[in-house]
């Protein structure tokens, strides 16, 4: 039972553990608060919805994921594809944009929840590092670039050209309070710096009159419990074009969850359960959708502030989904006035930290082809804008196709002794053969389907340019796995050996590697096939190869 309802294994808790609690939950949810607003600004939704995606959602994922000090709600990332997936659909903020919305939130909900009770979280493994940073970074920027108007109060986007001269109260308000927000961030990252300064520019709002100058301001918000929704059917159509977008948004979502699960995890000494904390996110999901809400995701920077505020366990979500709670019920008003450029201060603000320009260079140093990847992901994505899962989807192509051309293409090397008695590639170190007339060679890779081909083609090519050859030597220790398909290669070159008179040598086969290849016959008794447990003995045997094959049966097993 405590496997299916985790949040059955919470502590009871005590005065200490409330009294921590309740700190983190209260910096937590003064800081979603806001948030959630701005956010669900950037995915064109009404601003309430981005309070609705706070609560509830919260409150179901936390319940059923194994990582409890994850904040759960809307972000940067999974807003900016809700309103890229969206775009040319239906009008942002109309009923059939929250539809739609609603919807991605159901579809991607429903198949995290399913991934996880299939044990499906080894699925992340497809995204590669460099092809989710480049994806979050040219996002970022999308996200830059979509905030600055109103941030600069450009009525015309960035075509200043077109829309004349900004609103400079906006701008006012947009600057400050960006310059603000990083300030304190920097000096005091537990102080609920985003509400107090909502709170400001709300006072200051009303007290120049902006609203009545022409300011854009958030208006008059709901301030009650959001009811039940019940998204009507959008048609094949429609639902067909929201295919894409789910798998993209539920891919980045837990994404998103790793890097926060992956971190909480560490900190409390156990293992990461990914396929929990899918499950989890899955049900938060769901209960975004009805709600009315977005898809929802695990916030980096706020589940760092609830670490940081001393968090231990979900009891501190709990809390923070009462401040927001409270907040709807009571003091929704006081965000009436607060200038639109405040709330793109907010997003700026957050999404400025995952502008790392420096990690292309560094990935250049690493590998010159992820890098190339990497590049090719940011740039897709930036060019294919609004439609930003084909970025991902190009990046996630490039690096199975790379990953597929390396196990096409294994390391397979001829060896020789090094001076300090290491094994090594002989031509790379211009090492001498290890015995006259022998050809010894060793595979970095499973002896599998992808791989069987260019074994058997090096060693074929080999004996054809060097027809005096007398041994063949495979170093077999760093085969750790072998398929139908190499256990018939293996056969093969067996029994071709055999009737050119050639010996094989075989040293450190492994028994996962060994058995099959005995039951399938592939190892047949004889003279000609000699194998050794050790490197050590196999290096021993040939140095009596000009003893006589007496001696080197001697040494073998």
């Amino acid at each position: 039972m405590k496997h299916l309802l985790p949040f059955l294994q919470w502590p009871r808790p005590d005065a200490a553990l409330l009294r921590s609690e309740a700190l983190a939950g209260l910096t937590v949810g003064l800081m979603v608060l806001p948030q959630g607003v701005a956010y669900a600004a950037l995915a064109g939704m009404p601003l309430e919805t981005g309070i609705y995606a706070s609560m509830l959602p919260a409150l179901i994922a936390v319940l059923f994921s194994a990582s409890t000090r994850l904040s759960v709600g809307p972000t940067a990332l999974s807003c900016l594809l809700v309103s890229a997936s969206l775009n040319g659909l239906a009008v942002p903020g109309g009923a059939e944009w929250v539809n739609l919305a609603v919807w991605l939130a159901l579809l991607s909900g429903l198949l995290q929840t399913a991934l996880g009770l299939l044990r499906f979280g080894w699925l992340l493994n497809l995204v590669s590092a460099p092809v989710l940073m480049a994806f979050t970074q040219a996002a970022a920027v999308l996200i830059v670039a979509s905030q600055l108007p109103a941030l600069l109060g450009l009525s015309a986007g960035l075509r200043v050209w077109e829309g004349g001269w900004p609103d400079v109260y906006a701008m006012g308000f947009g600057l400050v309070s960006l310059v603000l927000l990083v300030l304190v961030r920097r000096w005091r990252p537990a102080f609920p710096s985003v509400l107090v300064i909502v709170l400001l520019s709300a006072a200051v709002s009303v007290a120049m009159g902006f609203e009545a100058l022409g300011g854009k301001v958030v208006g008059v918000l709901p301030h009650g419990l959001p009811g039940l929704f019940l998204p009507h059917w959008p048609g094949w159509e429609a639902l067909g074009q929201l295919v894409l977008p789910t798998l993209v948004i539920t891919l980045v979502s837990f994404l998103e969850t790793a890097s926060s699960a992956k971190v909480d995890s560490e900190r409390a000494g156990k293992p990461w359960n990914q396929n929990q904390d899918l499950i989890g996110q899955g049900l938060g999901k769901l209960a975004a959708a009805f709600s009315g809400a977005f898809p929802t995701s695990s916030s980096f920077s706020r589940s760092a502030l609830n670490l940081y505020a001393g968090a231990q366990t979900g009891w501190a979500t709990v809390v923070s989904v009462v401040v927001v709670l409270l907040a709807l019920l009571l003091f929704m008003p006081v965000l009436q006035q607060v200038p639109h450029a405040v709330l793109a201060a907010i997003v700026l603000v957050a999404v400025i930290g995952l502008l790392k320009p420096r990690e292309f260079v560094r990935l250049w140093h690493i590998s010159r082809v992820e890098a190339a990847i990497a590049g090719t992901t940011f740039i897709v994505t930036l060019v294919a804008a609004p439609r930003l899962y084909w970025g991902v989807l190009t990046g996630i192509l490039l690096a199975l196709s790379h990953f597929l051309y390396q196990r096409l293409h294994p390391r397979i090397i001829e060896v020789g002794q090094h001076p300090d008695g290491s094994l090594r590639d002989r031509h790379l170190w211009q090492l001498p053969p290890l015995a006259p007339r022998l050809y010894a060679l060793r595979m970095d890779a499973a002896l599998d389907f992808a791989a069987a081909s260019s074994f058997e083609r090096t060693i074929v090519e080999h004996l054809a340019t060097h027809p005096g050859t007398q041994h063949v030597c495979l170093l077999a220790q760093p085969i750790n796995r072998i398929d139908a398909t190499g256990i018939e290669v293996m056969a093969k070159l067996c029994a071709q050996l055999h009737l050119q008179g050639i010996t094989l040598h075989i040293s450190g086969l492994k028994l996962p590697v060994e058995a099959p290849l005995r039951r399938a016959g592939a190892l047949p008794p004889g003279d000609w096939l000699r194998l050794y447990r050790t490197d050590a003995e196999l290096l021993a045997a040939l140095a009596r190869l000009d003893e006589g094959p007496h001696d080197i049966a001697g040494a073998a097993i």
